[in-house]
């Protein structure tokens, strides 16, 4: 039977950013944060790299704000930069001030005037990723969770997929607040009406919309979809960061090879031995995620191979493990031994750069809604987001969204009674076929047209195709009872549309975006914001 469940603030997602606003919100709320699946089945977890902060006495505030501002390619947001940058050390004592196991430095071999280990990574012009080993999202998302768990105001749900976002405009009343969220329980098999004072999207990106993905299976963009159908805008879609290199090996799921190695001296290689980013920029293997990435599959497709190498074995092996003892232990798991021989990777879709319009406090159009982490368009990636600068955001918007709800308690009561979700005009299915196929369609489509490299008949056919595929599954969901893969595959052929449709309208070609057609930049830098039909109404 469903339920209807009341709290202060519902916070939808458990990763970095859902799990730091809830531990900074005051002790007397009422907060829940729920999970598709199990609380670690996030991008959180899998995280290697590190967080980017300005930690060393040789760095400073300016140079981190203008690497992040030449990596974005002309569309970030200045001031949002700034503001994220300008909190960076104060995040990093807070998760340290909480337990988090960063690396610390060794004193007689240190080379920052940090008392923790910095490793630098493509774009940066310093050291300033501080990181716990090759781990660092596990290691945050595990001290975190087990700070949530002594809270005994913060409950934390699993198994919760949320449907759809309820507003006063849904339920026929004046205005436009959110007022909490449908949500399924998939132990019970009910959807349940969960009721919020606030509700805070923190679900993650959409790379799941992509054949390869770095990501794991729950980054559908459920928090964009809902978002956008609730009312919100949307911004720079058309912006998804392929990492340059995951593992390429028949039986390795989505592992991702941390740009840290890079960072670290590993090289980039032909299957001859021949290093090739030289000559594509004078970075080389530290030059921008998407430059790497397109250099990649420009030399794939010019030779025909399936995988290029990344090179670290000219480093020391007890270097190499002591620094990247997952990636060692992974890759030996498939017989590689990287301190012998060169990884075998790939590009692939990894990190979504736009999202729901938010400002400085993760506000978005709608009052009573927040969207943090990847979920957001805060403006601070512009056209690529610089390596490690993505976990920061999750901290700096988390803790400043908390701030803003926490100032805003005594101006805000609990939702009334809401309406039941209405099951009542549909049926089991017999034809979840349906379901699996159009999946895998979708993502095949938006791999070939809506990739690394655009053409605008490529986008024109994603455009056709998907549109298909939204009548489809629309009839499908008024029609049958709401599953996981049924909520997940409406989301992502929602969010793909969005992704298309903003490629479409960017004649140029700028950081993420590289079409075929318009090859050159525009001179003036544009946001691309898509407004949803109820926006005006």
């Amino acid at each position: 039977m469903s339920q209807h469940l009341q709290h202060d603030v519902l916070v939808i997602g458990s990763g970095a950013a859902g799990l730091t606003l809830a531990l900074n919100l005051p002790d007397s709320l009422k907060i829940a944060v729920l999970s598709k699946g199990s609380l670690s089945n996030g991008s959180t977890y899998w995280a290697q790299g590190g967080v980017a902060a300005v930690l060393d006495e040789a760095d400073t505030i300016d140079l981190h704000v203008d690497d992040t501002l030449n990596a974005g390619a002309g569309l970030c947001h200045a001031d949002i930069v700034r503001f994220t940058v300008e909190h960076s050390r104060e995040a990093i004592a807070w998760l340290i001030e909480q337990g988090v196991p960063f690396t610390r430095e060794d004193p007689d071999a240190r080379e920052t005037g940090c008392e923790f280990h910095l490793t630098r990574e493509g774009g940066h012009s310093h050291r300033r990723i501080i990181h716990a080993a090759d781990a660092t999202g596990a290691a945050i998302f595990t001290t975190l969770l087990e700070k949530a768990r002594l809270r005994p105001n913060i409950e934390l749900l699993e198994q919760r997929v949320a449907v759809d976002l309820i507003t006063e405009r849904k339920l026929g009343l004046p205005g436009n607040r959110c007022l909490g969220a449908y949500v399924l329980n998939r132990n019970s098999g009910e959807v349940d009406t969960c009721s919020a004072r606030f509700v805070v999207l923190a679900t993650g990106g959409a790379a799941k919309v992509y054949l390869y993905t770095s990501n794991p299976d729950g980054a559908c963009g459920d928090g964009i979809a809902m978002a956008w159908r609730a009312g919100c805008r949307v911004g720079n879609l058309e912006f998804n960061q392929f990492h340059p290199t995951c593992l390429y090996h028949p039986k390795a799921k989505s592992f991702l090879v941390t740009e840290a190695l890079r960072g670290e001296g590993a090289l980039l290689k032909l299957p001859d031995g021949t290093r090739f980013m030289p000559r594509f920029d004078e970075r080389a293997e530290l030059a921008p995620r998407d430059i790497v990435a397109r250099a990649i599959d420009h030399e794939m497709k010019r030779l025909g191979i399936d995988c290029v190498y990344l090179d670290i074995s000219h480093r020391e092996a007890d270097f190499i493990k002591s620094h990247f003892p997952t990636v060692y232990e992974r890759c030996l798991e498939f017989g590689i031994d990287i301190t012998r021989e060169p990884i075998p990777v790939v590009p692939a879709a990894h990190y979504t750069c736009g999202g729901v319009v938010i400002d400085q406090a993760g506000h978005t159009d709608l009052p009573g809604l927040y969207a943090i982490g990847e979920t957001s368009f805060s403006g601070l990636h512009g056209a690529n987001r610089m390596a490690s600068n993505s976990l920061l955001e999750c901290f700096v918007f988390a803790r400043a969204a908390a701030e803003d709800i926490s100032g805003r308690l005594e101006q805000v009561s609990m939702p009334g009674n809401l309406p039941c979700w209405d099951a009542s005009q549909v049926t089991d299915s017999d034809e979840d076929v349906i379901i699996a196929h159009n999946w895998d369609e979708l993502r095949r489509f938006m791999w070939d047209y809506v990739g690394i490299v655009r053409t605008t008949k490529r986008l024109q056919r994603a455009q056709h195709r998907v549109l298909l595929l939204l009548s489809e599954i629309d009839e499908f969901y008024s029609n049958y009872r709401v599953s996981r893969d049924l909520i997940e595959l409406r989301n992502l052929a929602q969010v793909a549309e969005l992704m298309i449709n903003s490629a479409m309208q960017r004649l140029e070609s700028r950081g993420l975006h590289y079409t075929l057609d318009y090859p050159d930049l525009l001179p003036e830098a544009r946001d691309t914001i898509l407004q949803p039909p109820t926006f005006a109404d």
